[in-house]
């Protein structure tokens, strides 16, 4: 983890904004640092890692796509999800699913990787995402963006997403092809490394 995402996450996580939470991390595997240790010192109710291959950090292996069946909608208060966004075959299902299993009011937090960035694969390397195609997914998740702005990290091309679901949130894909709630971000080009 880069140590830009760190201090970001500090200045989006402060005690208060923790303590008695039901936290969430998405793509929890610790490869290279994590938010975990930070966010488990404020005292959340509870904090569940998950990612797609059991190992450090790991509580629950899942995919991203499956958030909802394995642990229920509006169920955490904050959803976390640092360096992986870039790594998922479809971003789109994982978008989907964490403002699924986010609460009303509750608070997402995004980081990823921007045009620029090197090449990084582990497991896989798939998509960059600049500051405007990152507000324009979260805005088509029907999330209220608080915060979208670059690593401020110039040799880490990246952005950073803070993000509430507001209280009488419905789901924009209800019903609909996720590719079409997401078209115009599409048209827009999240691109490949």
């Amino acid at each position: 983890m880069h140590a830009s995402v760190m201090r970001w996450i500090a200045t989006q996580l402060p005690a208060g904004a923790v303590a008695g939470r039901r936290v969430l991390e998405v793509g929890s595997y610790n490869v290279n640092g994590s938010v975990r240790p930070y966010v488990e010192a404020h005292r959340p109710a509870l904090y569940v890692g998950v990612d797609q291959v059991d190992g450090p950090g790991v509580d629950l292996v899942m995919s991203a796509e499956m958030l909802v069946d394995r642990l229920g909608r509006g169920v955490y208060d904050i959803v976390i999800s640092t360096e992986m966004l870039e790594h998922v075959q479809d971003w789109r299902p994982c978008i989907a699913q964490m403002c699924e299993v986010l609460r009303p009011g509750g608070l997402l937090l995004l980081t990823t990787r921007s045009p620029g960035f090197p090449f990084h694969p582990f497991p896989v390397d798939r998509w960059r995402y600049t500051v405007d195609v990152a507000r324009r997914i979260v805005e088509a998740a029907g999330l209220v963006v608080w915060q979208v702005v670059p690593d401020s990290d110039p040799a880490s091309p990246g952005v950073f997403v803070r993000a509430h679901k507001p209280m009488h949130w419905w789901a924009p894909w209800a019903g609909r092809d996720l590719a079409d709630v997401f078209a115009a971000v599409d048209a827009e080009a999240v691109t490949a490394p």
